[in-house]
């Protein structure tokens, strides 16, 4: 008992510290002084109350576009390595996106970002694809398991394991994801290769013209944030996007304007008879276990990232985003893209300012555009927006200074999870690893009765999970 009060002691503190330094720190730019009145979009958002405005919530919804535009790349391109037709997927990428962002802006008024997540595109349009799943299967897999997420977003049981959750965890939730984010942008920007055949990572050749778009963003980033420049981050992705193109990075559109292709060959398309398979349980529970816990990251992960947190390090409401993104994940295959979830590159529009759902409706709205200006969108290269997520990354990643290293019980599934992040390149795995070493420590240190019932309970899915990922193929 006297232990709990301490950490709980402990966590306060914490909550309190980093209350007081970010209202210290925060540029006045981006902390106004709440108002008494305000037109319809103050009131229905809430703006004055989490202390911003309509233009910074705009800059922010603007620069989390920007973060998240790559994805109208990448995420076509992966599920027509599956066999779909890329330009329906671009159309169906974008559709989702406003739809699935509108409703977490109107309903959650949270800045966050709901659209297709890589992992659960490279699982439909690679993994299954290898394993001759027909992607309309991999699309009723994907179905099936937005509806377990329903179900269970509804009964309550997601929200129940946001409290089984350890405080120590929840604190290294920002570490974990704070480092996939910044190896992401690392990636992106070239500054780090993945070796093939063994999976590690390596120096990438600066020398490379989309590495020196990246150095160029990542130093006028640093430069406009030391400033206080309001908007620094989406400051700093157009002036990579501009040194982009003499360097013959940026390459700009022949057309400016172009109709959407039609998303006909791949909507409406899933195959659930196929998904209800039993061959098809294993992928059923990938798909399943990596959203779960991919959704459960980003939502705390960026949540305190925009103090949105409550004492206990909860999201007050939490059921609303997670209804949002049960919604989405569910109807995402219906249109023909899997795995929709909250994005990590909402944390691009947090550190902008973003507060409020007024944030995500100006990425919705920018999305949007994009069905008709598709070739702008697609001209901002991932190296422009590689800086912005090295910041974010390596600013979530200091969370990690909080973790009581001086117990070992606790710091170890901490690093723990990091580490699996890091190796799996997937914090979907990575939080479920810190999950189930945070039981096994505790119960080998003869600390048992420190573990919530309901971890030995999840502890059996977790490692039932982390069989069919490590399993030999």
């Amino acid at each position: 008992m006297h232990r709990r009060n301490a950490q709980q002691y402990k966590w306060h503190g914490y909550r309190m510290n980093q209350l007081v330094n970010n209202e210290s720190s925060m540029p006045a730019a981006n902390n106004p002084a709440p108002t008494a009145r305000g037109g319809w979009l103050e009131r229905r958002f809430a703006l004055a109350e989490r202390k911003t405005s309509v233009r910074i919530e705009t800059i922010a919804g603007i620069t989390s576009f920007l973060a998240a535009a790559y994805l109208l790349v990448v995420i076509p391109s992966l599920l027509s390595a599956g066999g779909m037709d890329r330009g329906a997927a671009t159309t169906a990428t974008i559709l989702v996106f406003v739809l699935s962002t509108v409703l977490m802006a109107l309903y959650a008024n949270l800045p966050f970002l709901v659209g297709p997540g890589i992992g659960g595109s490279v699982i439909l349009g690679i993994t299954l694809a290898g394993e001759h799943v027909a992607w309309q299967t991999g699309l009723g897999i994907a179905f099936v398991s937005g509806v377990l997420f329903l179900i269970l977003t509804l009964v309550g049981a997601r929200s129940l394991v946001v409290r089984l959750i350890p405080a120590q965890i929840k604190l290294g939730l920002g570490a974990s994801i704070g480092l996939f984010i910044a190896v992401l942008g690392f990636r992106n920007a070239g500054m780090v290769l993945a070796n093939a055949k063994t999976n590690a990572l390596a120096l990438g050749d600066f020398s490379r013209p989309g590495t020196l778009v990246a150095l160029i963003g990542l130093g006028a980033a640093v430069v406009l944030q030391g400033r206080r420049v309001p908007g620094a981050i989406l400051w700093a992705i157009l002036i990579a996007a501009a040194a982009g193109v003499p360097l013959g990075v940026t390459h700009m559109p022949a057309s400016f304007l172009s109709w959407p292709h039609s998303i006909a060959p791949i909507a409406f398309k899933l195959d659930i008879a196929s998904a209800l398979s039993v061959a098809a349980i294993p992928y059923l529970f990938v798909f399943f276990a990596a959203e779960f816990f991919s959704t459960l990251g980003t939502t705390l992960a960026v949540g305190a990232k925009a103090d949105l947190l409550d004492e206990n390090a909860n999201l007050p409401n939490i059921n609303r985003p997670f209804l949002v993104d049960s919604i989405a994940a569910t109807l995402g295959p219906v249109f023909g893209i899997p795995a929709l979830t909250a994005l990590v590159e909402s944390a691009a529009g947090v550190e902008a300012g973003g507060r409020t759902g007024l944030s995500s409706l100006a990425a919705a709205a920018m999305f949007a555009l994009m069905l008709l200006f598709v070739p702008v969108a697609l001209a901002i290269p991932k190296e422009a927006t590689a800086p912005a997520l090295i910041l974010i990354g390596l600013s979530m990643f200091s969370t990690i200074r909080h973790t009581h290293f001086d117990d070992f019980s606790d710091s170890l599934p901490v690093l723990s999870m990091v580490l699996l992040t890091l190796m799996s390149n997937s914090f979907g795995t990575g939080i479920a690893g810190g999950l189930l070493c945070y039981v096994l420590v505790k119960l080998l240190a003869g600390r048992f009765r420190e573990v919530p019932w309901g971890l030995y309970v999840l502890a059996v899915p977790l490692s039932y999970y982390f069989y069919t990922v490590v399993k030999p193929h």
